[in-house]
């Protein structure tokens, strides 16, 4: 960690009883040799990025129902055309015995004769593509070739009004759509349109470990966490700490977000202002966004120690140490699929400020009149105007005042949602006048609902999963099995066989 100031890194009332998803149901194990094989393409389940991280969960929380190979993406692979058995390290943690896990590190996420191979090596039941669907134009290519045989399902992490029709040609050749938010489900329904009704389409949020990402109450944990704020801050006081974590990219609105803060110090006598901070934990200087260094010597020069930079890699434990030392996560994001620091946040029980756009709006716990968590239609697609109003106590809800038409080649049209940082200020302001207590009290029942009644954990997005892949082999039509091309009989220029082991 480091700052201008080179400061050194180193009983609740009960939620209702019904429940959002039924964490309870129990999903049998299946023997090795009776499981399903999924081939996974997706970034490399050891790395540590966002697809990665709820690809590894998922592998995890599903390898006693299914067995797993996976094309193991990257943009340039030190490990391309090797094979690596993962079942051990699997199997340590999901605590079982027989797992199956499977890996080829590729760079990118492979081409077409590359899954040719291994559809014939490892003779998989189905296909699971996770990411930006623009990546594997070159499969849908094949897709005719590949489903007379296994289904392709596709987890899909983004999608935002306009109806994304430039994305339909992927969505029809797909037989499963796996969406991580209430919203994209609906566009995905809306962009398929007739042909939405030959699909499954089901809700499947991102999950993580409540147990990396929990509260620390233990004494033992809270005077090593003591250690790690003494670090950070050495002698100064801070009163009221808020947090961002994520990339160094412009639709973060990372400036924005900042000037957010000096309006709200601004709004305090000086020596409470004296006593904030806000953390940043991401990149300082990045082509895809811009030098908050700069921003923060034209916005902070009346407060030289509000800013802090986390620039090094941290481990599971020091993030969560994190979300415990702020009193706030803030995430102004203009348009997110879903927005994972939140859901960090939320399971530490750290109250959030976020944007209601995109799949944020499902972890604010939004309701209608009737205490239904908010369910997008045609009619009100999103939330962004405030239809709902009632919202989750950890949640500080900030409204986009500005709808822009945004786009690129790959994207041609997409709804950007800003928020004014005089708005987000108000928000601010807010969590910093409910008081330490408050916050805390407010923090923890966010992690309850999460956890409890609206399940986002790694386990209740396991679940999911196998309630969804498991509902689409019931209903795939029976076919011949593995009579494609024959990778031996193409030309051996267009063979990888870096790849046969």
């Amino acid at each position: 960690m480091n700052n201008p100031s080179k400061l050194k890194l180193p009983k609740l009332k009960k939620l209702e009883e019904k429940k959002l998803f039924d964490i309870s149901k129990k999903f049998k194990y299946i023997p090795k040799d009776k499981r399903k094989k999924i081939l996974l393409i997706c970034d490399d389940v050891r790395v540590h990025s966002g697809v990665a991280t709820q690809a590894r969960e998922m592998v995890i929380g599903t390898c006693q129902h299914f067995n797993w190979v996976q094309i193991a993406g990257a943009i340039k692979h030190p490990e391309k055309g090797k094979r690596f058995d993962l079942s051990d390290d699997t199997n340590t943690n999901a605590q079982i015995n027989d797992s199956s896990v499977v890996i080829y590190p590729v760079d990118g996420y492979g081409d077409a004769n590359i899954v040719r191979q291994l559809i014939e090596i490892e003779k998989p039941d189905a296909i699971m593509l996770f990411t930006d669907p623009r990546y594997f134009e070159w499969l849908f290519q094949i897709e005719n070739e590949i489903r007379q045989y296994i289904p392709i399902i596709y987890l899909n992490i983004w999608d935002d009004y306009p109806t994304p029709l430039y994305n339909k040609a992927f969505y029809e050749s797909c037989d499963a759509l796996l969406a991580i938010s209430k919203q994209t489900k609906l566009i995905n329904e809306l962009t398929l349109g007739d042909k939405a009704k030959n699909k499954v389409i089901e809700y499947v949020p991102h999950g993580l470990n409540h147990n990396i990402y929990y509260p620390i109450t233990k004494e033992k944990e809270v005077i090593e966490l003591n250690k790690f704020r003494q670090q950070i801050f050495q002698d100064e006081e801070k009163e009221f700490v808020m947090f961002f974590n994520s990339r160094n990219i412009r639709r973060k609105q990372i400036p924005d977000t900042m000037l957010a803060f000096r309006y709200f110090l601004d709004k305090l006598p000086k020596e409470k202002a004296d006593k904030c901070c806000f953390i940043l934990h991401t990149e300082v200087i990045s082509e895809a966004g811009t030098n908050l260094e700069e921003v923060r010597k034209i916005l902070f020069k009346d407060y030289p120690k509000a800013i802090m930079f986390s620039t090094n890699k941290l481990g599971n434990k020091e993030l969560n140490y994190l979300y415990n030392i702020a009193d706030v996560q803030i995430l102004l994001t203009s348009n997110e699929g879903w927005g994972l620091t939140l859901t960090e946040a939320i399971l530490t029980g750290t109250p959030i400020i976020a944007n209601v756009t995109g799949g944020m709006q499902d972890q604010m716990g939004f309701e209608d009149e009737d205490g239904n968590w908010y369910e997008p239609t045609p009619e009100i697609p999103s939330n962004h105007t405030g239809r709902y109003k009632k919202h989750g106590d950890w949640a500080f809800p900030v409204f986009p005042t500005n709808r822009s038409l945004q786009g690129s080649p790959k994207t041609p049209y997409i709804w950007d949602d800003r928020c004014r940082p005089e708005d987000a200020c108000k928000k601010i302001m807010e969590v910093y006048n409910l008081g330490d207590a408050k916050r805390k009290e407010y923090g923890l029942l966010g992690r309850e609902w999460a956890v409890e009644k609206a399940g986002l954990t790694s386990e209740a997005m396991a679940k999911r999963t196998i309630n969804v892949i498991d509902k689409l082999f019931d209903t795939w039509t029976p076919r011949k099995k593995y009579e494609l091309i024959n990778v031996n009989e193409v030309e051996e220029d267009t063979i990888n066989h870096e790849l046969l082991y």
